[in-house]
């Protein structure tokens, strides 16, 4: 993993208006919206944060591997059909561990991170990039998630959260674009058509294969972590 994120800041530091909004591609008062709804969500994930640091010292190193996992996926770009590109978002697991709050927190540090190192993204587009990739993505993963454990299946669950995550971070991002950008003629509902139809085909098999990633990371926690899970209390019966 690390040897595979030196890669991505060496060799493919190259701009790109993926699931990332690009620098400067959104309007003024567009950019400054999406930051004053993300900003509320940063700071209490910053309090959540820092207070299971505090209490959980040990659980550090996790944290540190949920955030990488988080970069390595979400800075692998994967061309589309129309010529944009697509990519997992990485978010799901570190929500499943530490919980859609924290993962807020980690999200944004992973975005900050690519836009200075590898050019994805923006700083005044981060706002924007923010809520559909560490928000709406960790707040779906947590919901699914908890809604298909109590089914008894922790497995499909986790696969679930993860994989309908990655989906409603681009819905998201396509609901972004077309408000700032309604197609002349049809409006909102077109132009959301249309940039929803940009990710469709690369990004339902890649959000398929976020899940299996996620579980089979997940898996391997379970194995060699399993006391730092049982601390998080999210190993239950159903192994």
């Amino acid at each position: 993993m690390i040897g595979l994120s030196l890669y991505l800041v060496v060799g493919s530091a190259t701009p790109a208006q993926a699931m990332h909004i690009a620098e400067g591609f959104l309007p003024l008062k567009w950019a400054i919206f999406w930051w004053l709804i993300a900003l509320p969500f940063f700071l209490f994930g910053l309090r959540s944060l820092t207070r299971i640091t505090k209490e959980h010292p040990e659980l550090k190193l996790l944290l540190a591997l949920a955030g990488a996992f988080t970069f390595v996926l979400s800075a692998l770009k994967i061309p589309s059909v129309t010529g944009s590109c697509s990519h997992p978002t990485g978010t799901g697991l570190g929500t499943i561990i530490f919980g859609p709050t924290i993962m807020t927190v980690l999200g944004a540090l992973v975005l900050l991170f690519q836009s200075i190192l590898l050019a994805h993204g923006g700083l005044t587009t981060m706002g924007a990039n923010i809520f559909s990739m560490a928000i709406v993505g960790p707040f779906t993963a947590y919901g699914i998630y908890y809604l298909f454990l109590k089914l008894g299946n922790q497995k499909l669950a986790i696969f679930l959260a993860a994989a309908i995550a990655d989906l409603l971070t681009y819905v998201t991002t396509s609901i972004q674009l077309a408000l700032a950008f309604p197609d002349p003629s049809g409006g909102f509902m077109v132009a959301f058509l249309k940039f929803a139809g940009i990710f469709a085909v690369t990004q339902i098999p890649l959000a398929i294969t976020e899940g299996l990633l996620s579980l089979l990371v997940w898996n391997w926690l379970q194995e060699y972590n399993e006391e730092e899970l049982a601390s998080l209390q999210l190993i239950n019966n159903h192994k």
